[in-house]
């Protein structure tokens, strides 16, 4: 990363387009882009020694509006996998054909796998031309025009040209440069930053450099950035586009940068620069997948693949899911499960290939980068709404999340957008009432407060489950207060749904299905007074429990002798402890109030300043089962404080 002086400053006016050679080997792709721009991209020794491309070559050429830079991918079959790793990126595809040999194996696969990567526009250089006549260079013409027909880039404009006597050289820059106007990137400064890496290596004395064509954002010296997928954070030391030092590297430039804070160890081509936290590397993704027409046989089921996403290269299983079986030449959906993750987004391009023997199989675009597999119902409505538009897949998302919600950032790290392009699109879908968003959640020890989303539908198996739960209950027990706020949460919201548990609280009662008092949720509007026969029922047992004094009979007793059911029994005993008729003792013996109050009375009376357990006991005629029970219930009402072996009696003042 030779230190270079900038030549001027970075400007979001100027065009930039970055152009992909493709073609068979040996067809002048290299002496082609030498031609263009002076550049010789055959920088390995192994390159000039065998004249072929075996890794990419990069190269620029610049008018005062435009930046034009060439990414030179080898096209020797063996080569391919560096090939994929070039063609990300491309606005532009320069395919060569040589005017002597014409179309080959290498120049169909190229032009298939730049039709699956959606590069928007192509032209033709027929190389060589000045090694035939008029009538074969016709005659390539005419073939090169029979290939493109019914692709992408039929009516392709064809440039004969000759990189060794230079004719049609500045003719085919000229339409370089006419063509660039429609597809050039545009400088988005909000867009989160993303440059795939294609190259790493160590310079001596300068440290670690990588390079790759920014696909969006922008980069600029002193940025700290993520490394996806292993989560390490770099710092940029340098920028430099072209060999040229710059502040800032903008959305289509060929970039190099100097990093600190890894080592070249943990850099990989594949791996991918990101502004920190916007991007997520996931192993499963959900795509519209095209098989190519002359792809062996259809696929259906778990099929071996390897994915080329811009520079990585990962091997994973891909499988049709609508329809279940893909035939050569038609588009379907399908799910690919990688064996390693990849920071993908919504709307990436793709290549497959089979792994062995090689061949390009097919591509497409991503449709969800987070893809999880829902069942039956589910899964058709998924595959319903994600081959649709940003807001259906937006929809399809928040409806997987069900009640554990999903936040706007999270939908911003899949579309691969800035979060403030997305709420637009989420703020229509809750105008349209499809989205309900919850107020600003802080959530762990960070200061930013964070809206969830979700549908009504999750929020009515809330209403729906909340309801069933307190009806249940006090089916139950009729008597019952109601259901304690924590059971009620972990009941009422299972799951991740926990983690907005005082939101939907607040929704529920807001909605009047739910009322809270006293750490307990009922329903609104229930009666708990009793009946007449219950109402005889407590009396019956407030003056049993009364007649006993220090040592009444246990519940259960109470209930043979009054010939009721023990769960009746022990409803009303729930509802007189809570009307504080009577007293639940620690260890859950239970008494009346009133013998309670005689207690405290007759401990006073006895002139003790403090007594012991033995006293105790031997004064009111209580065994050890009742006898400590009692004390710690005075100790903790404040009648009665401990003092070693031996409590003081608190009298009041």
């Amino acid at each position: 990363m030779e230190k270079r002086p900038e030549k001027s400053p970075e400007s979001t006016a100027i065009r930039r387009l970055v152009v992909g050679t493709a073609g068979h080997v040996d067809h002048g792709k290299t002496r082609l882009v030498k031609a263009l721009t002076g550049t010789d991209c055959d920088r390995w020794a192994e390159e000039k020694q065998r004249g072929i491309t075996i890794d990419i070559g990069f190269a620029h050429f610049d008018t005062p509006e435009l930046q034009v830079g060439f990414v030179d991918v080898p096209g020797h079959q063996r080569f391919l996998h560096n090939a994929l790793a070039g063609l990300g990126g491309i606005r532009l595809l320069l395919l060569v054909v040589a005017a002597d040999e014409g179309v080959k194996p290498q120049t169909r696969e190229h032009l298939a796998i730049c039709s699956l990567l959606g590069i928007p526009a192509a032209l033709v250089a027929l190389t060589k031309s000045d090694l035939v006549d008029a009538d074969l260079l016709e005659l390539a013409r005419l073939e090169v025009e029979e290939l493109l027909a019914g692709g992408p880039f039929a009516g392709a404009s064809i440039h004969p040209v000759s990189s060794r006597t230079g004719d049609g050289i500045e003719e085919l820059r000229t339409a370089l440069v006419d063509l660039a106007g429609s597809n050039t990137l545009q400088a988005d400064p909000g867009r989160p930053t993303r440059l795939p890496v294609d190259r790493a290596f160590l310079l001596k004395g300068l440290g670690l450099v990588v390079t790759g064509t920014l696909v969006a954002g922008s980069i600029a010296v002193g940025d700290e950035l993520e490394l996806l997928p292993t989560g390490d954070l770099v710092r940029v030391r340098d920028v430099q586009v072209h060999g040229t030092s710059r502040r800032r590297a903008l959305p289509g430039e060929r970039t190099s940068l100097r990093l600190s804070g890894v080592s070249l160890e943990q850099v990989e081509r594949g791996m991918q620069l990101a502004t920190r936290g916007a991007f997520t590397a996931q192993r499963d993704l959900s795509v519209r997948f095209s098989l190519l027409g002359d792809a062996p046989g259809p696929i259906s089921g778990s099929t071996p693949v390897r994915l080329h996403h811009f520079a990585s290269e990962v091997i994973g299983r891909l499988r049709p899911l609508d329809p279940a079986v893909i035939e050569p030449g038609t588009t379907g959906l399908a799910e690919i499960r990688l064996a390693e993750p990849i920071a993908a987004v919504r709307s990436d391009r793709f290549i497959v290939r089979r792994p062995s023997p090689p061949v390009t199989l097919g591509g497409g675009e991503v449709l969800d980068p987070a893809w999880r597999r829902p069942r039956g119902k589910a899964l058709s409505q998924m595959t319903e709404l994600l081959p649709r538009g940003d807001s259906e897949a937006v929809l399809a998302w928040v409806t997987e999340a069900g009640e554990g919600a999903v936040s706007g950032e999270e939908i911003a790290r899949r579309l691969g957008q800035p979060q403030p392009q997305v709420e637009p699109v989420l703020a229509a879908l809750r105008e349209q009432g499809h989205l309900l968003a919850t107020p600003p959640k802080q959530l762990g020890s960070g200061r930013t407060k964070t809206v969830f989303w979700l549908t009504p539908a999750a929020f009515a198996k809330i209403v729906q489950r909340a309801e069933s739960s307190l009806a249940s209950l006090f089916k139950r027990d009729r008597l019952s207060p109601g259901m304690p706020k924590a059971e009620a949460v972990e009941r009422f919201f299972p799951g991740r749904g926990g983690r907005l548990a005082e939101v939907y609280l607040e929704w529920l009662v807001a909605a009047k299905k739910i009322v809270i008092a006293d750490g307990r949720v009922t329903l609104p509007g229930r009666a708990d007074s009793l009946t007449a026969t219950e109402s005889a029922l407590a009396t019956a047992l407030s003056e049993r429990f009364e007649a006993g004094g220090l040592t009444p009979p246990a519940p259960a007793a109470m209930a043979r002798e009054l010939n009721s059911k023990p769960q009746i029994v022990d409803g009303l005993v729930r509802y007189l402890i809570e009307r504080g008729k009577l007293v639940r003792l620690p260890d859950g013996l239970i008494l009346g109030a009133g013998s309670i109050r005689q207690l405290r009375a007759d401990l006073l009376a006895t002139g003790w300043e403090s007594f012991s357990v033995p006293q105790f006991k031997e004064r009111f005629g209580l065994s050890r089962k009742w006898a400590i029970p009692l004390l710690e219930h005075l100790d903790s009402a404040g009648a009665t404080r401990r003092m070693g072996n031996e409590r003081l009696v608190v009298r009041p003042r």
